[in-house]
């Protein structure tokens, strides 16, 4: 039963007895009632009683209040203009996981329920992802959200240039920038060729960025306006007229920034409660300094998979939260069946970091699943190759068997002729630059390697189950631990949207219980935690 330790309000309860819940399951259901108010009320012969409805008093007529919380529905957490301004349910979206992991599926289905989903576009050729740019409009209507992945390639710019033109002739107004170091021209392009002026002279901002960030230096780009250097080119290039080049000097490079914790992919591994706060205090700078019409806005992203993980990023101040490596094992994510039934085993310490693909030469590495495949373990030794061989040639005769039968299961030359093939296609002038620059060579003859162990997991290639790469963040085994005993606890059962309401649900209740116990009311230890249920319905 409730218990209560804290000292009395000096406030009376009246209303209706028959409004009071004096067992276990009626006080757990008015608990749960968080779009209500909550009264836990003591009676004359030390009852306590908890109700949704009554009026408050100070003139000692009445019931003791010993506790009291105001509604708090799980659409008031976070920012009230992130839900507006991209018609939403709540602040709440989900990350865009490469190689179309976020898939059309995904996203549609998030965008019916009136969430905000992201397609993982990155990794995908042009057509690719025209496909999914095609299928996601017929199926939403202008009040039904979406966004798509623009990913930084240092690499292949040309991926990223064709990546902004195919979005701009398309139509496709949100973007969530990711693994960016520095502002490129192609972001700059994206965002301030949708830049207009009404008649009143209030700028108007068609495109709209969501960057995805961890680092300090790179979140103070996009949350300043574009670089004189990149409107100038454009300008001469005629992407963009002198007018929009003027307005950009008055906006920021981005609507929202989203700060990236312990994540799956790219990663920093940094702890959101410490690096939300440094965030949240260098956008409030520049806010004083730029004086933005609109302020940026900042989420919260790496590691939350649990009801108490997005209340606590709401709480340090989070506008919206974005949910990543749970949504993978969902039934709508573009993967494979074997990596949704092996992602819901998975613990909190089953994960490492390993050489990314798209950023191998720069060393940069990012977070993957470790229990089930061996492809970590794997990635690293072809990247302490690179690191000492200046060549193919370099590398011992026997090492080189070894990765042809082991882990390659093909020769290098039958590899080398994929990757022609496979560039020529996608960017010929990786072929050409390494044409005499044999550690090129190397290097995309290895991520020939790293950039097919996602798709082998994505599409659940049998006899390349120890080579799937896949992305998995901490988060994961968390929401594994929340579910268990319960019916997600079954892999079939997870949709997107599904775990998203649990999340939010859960995350509102859970900040009742936490109000509640600081006003000294301690609830049976069964309550301190939100049971996801087909039928749980908080109303």
């Amino acid at each position: 039963m409730i218990q209560h330790t804290g000292n009395k309000q000096q406030l009376f309860w009246i209303g209706s007895p028959r409004s009071i819940s004096w067992d276990e399951a009626g006080q757990r259901e008015k608990i749960e009632q968080v779009k209500n108010n909550c009264f836990v009320v003591l009676d004359h012969a030390g009852r306590i009683g908890v109700a949704n409805a009554g009026e408050l008093t100070t003139d000692g007529k009445g019931l003791q209040v010993l506790a009291m919380v105001a509604p708090m529905a799980a659409e008031q957490l976070g920012d009230d203009t992130f839900r507006k301004d991209y018609q939403l349910k709540y602040a709440y979206k989900t990350g865009a996981m490469a190689n179309g992991i976020a898939s059309e599926e995904l996203v549609i289905a998030m965008g019916k329920a009136g969430f905000l989903g992201s397609f993982g576009a990155a990794g995908l050729v042009p057509s690719r992802v025209l496909q999914a740019i095609e299928t996601i409009q017929s199926q939403l209507n202008e009040q039904q959200q979406y966004a798509f992945n623009l990913i930084h390639s240092p690499n292949e710019p040309a991926l990223e240039e064709g990546a902004v033109k195919l979005f701009l002739e398309r139509g496709v107004t949100v973007v969530e920038a990711s693994a960016f170091l520095d502002l490129t021209i192609n972001i700059v392009h994206y965002r301030v060729a949708g830049l207009s002026q009404d008649k009143d002279g209030k700028i108007s901002i068609k495109n709209k960025v969501i960057a995805k960030i961890s680092r300090k230096e790179v979140a103070s780009r996009f949350m300043q306006p574009a670089p004189d250097k990149y409107l100038t080119l454009l300008v001469e290039q005629g992407k963009i007229t002198p007018q929009q080049a003027a307005l950009a000097k008055l906006v920021p490079m981005a609507d929202d920034i989203t700060v990236e914790a312990d994540s799956g992919g790219h990663t920093d591994n940094r702890p959101l409660v410490a690096l939300l706060p440094s965030i949240l205090r260098l956008r409030d700078d520049l806010q004083a300094k730029h004086k933005f019409a609109t302020p940026i806005r900042i989420g919260a992203a790496g590691g939350i998979g649990t009801p108490a993980a997005a209340l606590s990023a709401y709480m340090m101040g989070a506008a919206y939260i974005v949910t990543g490596s749970v949504n993978q094992a969902c039934v709508e994510a573009g993967t494979s069946e074997h990596v949704r039934k092996l992602l819901a085993t998975v613990a909190q310490t089953d994960v490492m970091m390993a050489p990314a693909s798209d950023m191998f030469e720069m060393g940069v590495e990012l977070q993957v699943l470790k229990r089930g495949t061996l492809f970590g373990p794997r990635a690293k030794k072809l990247y302490h190759y690179y690191m000492n061989y200046n060549s193919l040639e370099d590398i011992p005769a026997a090492e080189i068997e070894k990765l042809e039968k082991t882990v390659f299961k093909k020769s290098l030359d039958e590899i080398w002729q994929g990757c022609v093939e496979f560039f020529n296609a996608r960017d010929p002038q990786q072929i050409e630059r390494a044409k005499d620059n044999p550690k090129r060579k190397m290097a995309l003859i290895f991520r020939w390697y790293l950039g097919l162990s996602s798709n082998w997991a994505n599409h659940g290639v049998k006899d390349r189950i120890s080579d799937m790469q896949i992305w998995c963040g901490p988060a994961m085994g968390s929401f594994n631990d929340w579910v268990e005993g319960t019916y997600l606890e079954q892999y079939q059962e997870r949709t997107a949207a599904a775990v998203a309401e649990h999340i939010m649900q859960g995350a509102a209740y859970l900040y009742r219980v936490q109000a509640l116990r600081m006003q000294g009311v301690q609830l049976p230890t069964a309550w301190n935690n939100y049971v996801p249920s087909r039928t749980l319905a908080l109303v």
